[in-house]
């Protein structure tokens, strides 16, 4: 089973939920948006990932700068920003097996199948 932050509205999360089901695989998709992951997720997703927080975001909204977010900011405030406001976590996000794995490239999903 392949868990699937997904937001319906994005081309690249649609691109790899649809990438994900032609191959076969069973998909449970969370609409992050709706349901944001708690701190306690996102840092099991960002072991998973072996990244840093920040790398897990998309630094170019907006709303990262507003919140006076910098790519040098404490993991702390990247990871509760991240929780309060799930628009700043890249997607599409896929879990599987403690592994994990950003669909950027789409392809990049096939590593999980």
């Amino acid at each position: 089973m392949i868990t699937y932050w997904h937001n319906p509205s994005c081309s690249k999360s649609r691109a790899g939920l649809a990438l994900l089901e032609a191959h076969g695989a069973e998909v449970q998709t969370r609409a992050y948006l709706n349901a944001p992951p708690t701190i306690a997720e996102l840092k099991e997703v960002l072991a998973a990932l072996n990244i840093s927080a920040v790398d897990m975001m998309r630094t170019g909204e907006t709303l990262f700068k507003e919140l006076g977010l910098t790519k040098d900011s404490a993991e702390p405030d990247l990871l509760s920003a991240m929780s309060a406001h799930p628009t700043l976590i890249e997607r599409p996000i896929a879990i599987a097996g403690g592994k994990a794995v950003i669909g950027r490239p789409t392809e990049a999903l096939k590593t999980l199948l």
